[in-house]
C-alpha cells in the first residue's frame, strides 16, 4: 500500500508528463527547487534557468511520453525516485526522435508539504 508521500510523488510526476506534453513549462518549473540541478549524458550539470531556456528553445518541438516508476523511497522530508521514462519528440520537419532510459530523482518536501525536484540524473539515449 502506497504511502501519502509516494502518492504525492506518483502524482508529481503525472503532472510533469501531462505539462511536458502539453507545453506548459511553467508547471514543470513549479514542480522544482529554485536550486534544482539536471545531470545529463555529455554536458555539465545545469539549473533551474538553463532547463527553462532550453524548454523555450524547443517551443515548436511536440513531446509525449511514458513514465514507469520502479521505486520511490521517502525518509522524512527527503525522497528518492528511480523511474524509466520513453519520449518521443517530433521537430517541425516532422522528424521524430526517440529515447529512453532510466532518471534518478531527488525530490524534498517543502513546508507546505510539495514535493519538489532537487537533483536529476537522466540516462535517457536515443533508440530507434
Amino acid at each position: 500500500m502506497m504511502s501519502e508521500d509516494e502518492k504525492a510523488i506518483h502524482e508529481l510526476v503525472q503532472t510533469w508528463m501531462a505539462a511536458t506534453k502539453a507545453g506548459n513549462v511553467k508547471t514543470v518549473l513549479s514542480l522544482m527547487a529554485d536550486d534544482a540541478v539536471f545531470m545529463v549524458p555529455g554536458q555539465e550539470p545545469f539549473g533551474k534557468e538553463a532547463f527553462r531556456a532550453a524548454c523555450e528553445a524547443m517551443r515548436d518541438v511536440r513531446i509525449d511520453g511514458k513514465s514507469d516508476i520502479h521505486e520511490i523511497k521517502v525518509m522524512g522530508d527527503w525522497a528518492y525516485l528511480r523511474n524509466h521514462i520513453d519520449m518521443e519528440m517530433t521537430l517541425p520537419d516532422g522528424k521524430t526522435v526517440r529515447r529512453s532510459g532510466y532518471t534518478l530523482t531527488i525530490l524534498n518536501k517543502t513546508v507546505d508539504g510539495r514535493w519538489l525536484l532537487v537533483r536529476d540524473a537522466n540516462l535517457l539515449a536515443e533508440r530507434n
